[in-house]
C-alpha cells in the first residue's frame, strides 16, 4: 500500500474547556481544560490512526508547545516527522458556555517562520516522497511564509509522481491551483473566491465547479456544503452526497475528518463516490464529538452505511445518535 504522508506547516496545540456562562470584564471560573494535537494534516493523520489507517505526519515545530504537540502525537502512535524552527508552536483556545450551548474559538496566527526554515521543509518533502504516494497538505501558513508555498509543494509531487490533496484557503490555495492537484476540498466561500466572484448559490454551483474542473488541472474537486454534505465533481461526473442531520456537538475537525476518510478509502482502491461518501460520514461524525475531539470510528461505520443506503433520500430525516443503527425518522 502506497504511504499517505500529511503536511502540518502551520500545527498547533488545541487546548478547549468550558464555562458556565461568558461574561465581560469578569473572571470567569474553566473546567478542567483537554489538550490535543491540532492542524489540518495533523488532524488528518488523527482520524487516519483512529479508523485503523498509517500515516507519516511531517510538520513544523519549536518551542515548549512543540514539545508538547509531539508528545500528544506519540500518545496517539503516530509516525512523526518534524521539521524544527526557532519560533513557538501556536496555541488555540475553544470555550463553550454550557448556559448558552454556544462554542468560541480563538486561532492564533502560528510563529513567523524563516526563509531558511521553510526552504527546508520543501527540501525535506522532497527527499521524502516517493512514486504512488498520496500527500495531504491542509491547514494555514506560518506569517513570513510565501503565498506560493503549496503551490512550491504542487510542483514537487507533480515531478515525484504524487497525489496532492490540498486544503487550504486564500492566496495560497489559489497560487497551487494554478500549478495543479488531484483533489481539492473547499468550502462554498473558498470555491466562490477561486472562481472570481462574491459567492455561489446553490442554484449556481453545479454550473461553477463543472466550469472549474474544466478550466484547472485538478481532477476532483470535493465541495464541502457542511451540514448539507458534498458535492463531488470531475470532468466526467457529478455526485451529491447528502450529510444525515445529527446532534451536533463541535464542528470542530469535521473538514480534515473528512479529507482523512477520502484519503482512507483513496488509498484502499475504492470508487470516487465511495470515497466521497464516507468523507462526509467522517465530517458528520466529527461534529457529535465533544470540543477538539475528531471522529469516532464506530460513529463513522454506522453513518457510512447510513449513506450508502440513503443517498439523494437523506434530507430531513434524522439520525437516531444513540443507536447502532443510526436508525432514521422522520
Amino acid at each position: 500500500m502506497n504511504t499517505i504522508i500529511t503536511l502540518t506547516v502551520n500545527p498547533a496545540v488545541d487546548k478547549s474547556t468550558t464555562v458556565a456562562a461568558i461574561k465581560a470584564n469578569s473572571k470567569l471560573r474553566c473546567s478542567d481544560p483537554v489538550f490535543e494535537a491540532g492542524g489540518g494534516g495533523i488532524n488528518v493523520s488523527r482520524v487516519l490512526a483512529e479508523l485503523g489507517g498509517k500515516s507519516l505526519c511531517m510538520y513544523m515545530a519549536g518551542g515548549p508547545t512543540g514539545k508538547h504537540l509531539k508528545d500528544l502525537i506519540d500518545a496517539q502512535h503516530i509516525r512523526q516527522d518534524i521539521i524544527p524552527i526557532e519560533g513557538w508552536t501556536r496555541e488555540n483556545l475553544a470555550v463553550t458556555d454550557t448556559s448558552a450551548h454556544q462554542q468560541y474559538r480563538f486561532g492564533m496566527p502560528g510563529p513567523k517562520v524563516n526563509e531558511l526554515e521553510w526552504k527546508k521543509t520543501l527540501e525535506h518533502l522532497h527527499d521524502t516522497l516517493q512514486e504512488g504516494d498520496v500527500l495531504v497538505a491542509s491547514g494555514s501558513l506560518c506569517p513570513g511564509m510565501p503565498v506560493d508555498f503549496f503551490g512550491q509543494v504542487a510542483k514537487i509531487a507533480l515531478k515525484k509522481g504524487v497525489k496532492f490533496i490540498l486544503d487550504t484557503s486564500g492566496e495560497a490555495l489559489r497560487a497551487a491551483v494554478k500549478v495543479g492537484v488531484y483533489l481539492l476540498k473547499p468550502n462554498l466561500g473558498e470555491l466562490s473566491s477561486l472562481c472570481g466572484v462574491t459567492s455561489i448559490s446553490f442554484k449556481e454551483l453545479e454550473r461553477y465547479a463543472k466550469q472549474f474542473v474544466v478550466d484547472n488541472p485538478c481532477e476532483v474537486i470535493v465541495i464541502s456544503l457542511g451540514a448539507k454534505g458534498a458535492l463531488m465533481v470531475t470532468k466526467d461526473t457529478l455526485e451529491y452526497i447528502a450529510a444525515p442531520i445529527v446532534h451536533q456537538k463541535s464542528t470542530i475537525g469535521a473538514g480534515d475528518s473528512m479529507v482523512a476518510g477520502i484519503v482512507y478509502r483513496l488509498v484502499h482502491g475504492r470508487s470516487l463516490l465511495e470515497m466521497v461518501q464516507y468523507g462526509v460520514a467522517c465530517g458528520t461524525a466529527a461534529t457529535m464529538t465533544e470540543g477538539t475531539q475528531l471522529c469516532k470510528k464506530k460513529d463513522v461505520n454506522g453513518l457510512f452505511k447510513w449513506i450508502r443506503k440513503n443517498t439523494g433520500e437523506s434530507e430531513g430525516k434524522i439520525i437516531n445518535t444513540n443507536s447502532d443503527s443510526f436508525n432514521t425518522s422522520e
